[in-house]
């Protein structure tokens, strides 16, 4: 009887994703994919990866999950100018930011209503819409 390898379905979902599922690829989609939905900035899987013992820089983390966003398994979260989280969840939903803490939390993409969006500029359509709603800390009266 012939045994699957592991992590063989991550080698297909990246195969069908038009990606070569090389070394560092396939190690770092198993720290994305493992642990179900997630939100990761690039550097927390780089720390992420080398405590795992993955030999990657932090350039190819960046670009790896660039290709990954590219083909459609990830999802990025821009919060701030030069701050993305990337989010292994690539479903309609939207998201609560955490300030103090740095961290997302998802909404359910049916638990927003938009009344109305402007027109696209001409020769454009949307294609998604992305709601981030900022929060903080309560403060006590």
């Amino acid at each position: 009887m012939l045994q699957a390898r592991p992590y063989s379905h991550l080698i297909e979902q990246l195969k069908s994703a038009g990606l070569r599922p090389t070394k560092q690829r396939l190690a770092l989609a198993r720290l994305l994919f493992a642990q179900g939905d997630r939100h990761t900035t690039a550097e927390q899987l780089h720390c992420q990866a080398m405590d795992a013992g993955v030999g990657v820089s932090l350039a190819t983390v960046y670009n790896t999950l660039h290709q990954f966003t590219t083909a459609g398994l990830l999802r990025e979260v821009m919060v701030d100018p030069g701050r993305s989280y990337f989010d292994t969840n690539t479903s309609d939903h939207h998201h609560f930011f955490i300030e103090e803490r740095g961290e997302l939390k998802d909404i359910p993409g049916a638990a927003i209503e938009i009344a109305k969006l402007p027109e696209a500029p001409e020769g454009t359509t949307v294609r998604q819409v992305d709601i981030i709603i900022r929060v903080g800390q309560s403060k006590s009266a």
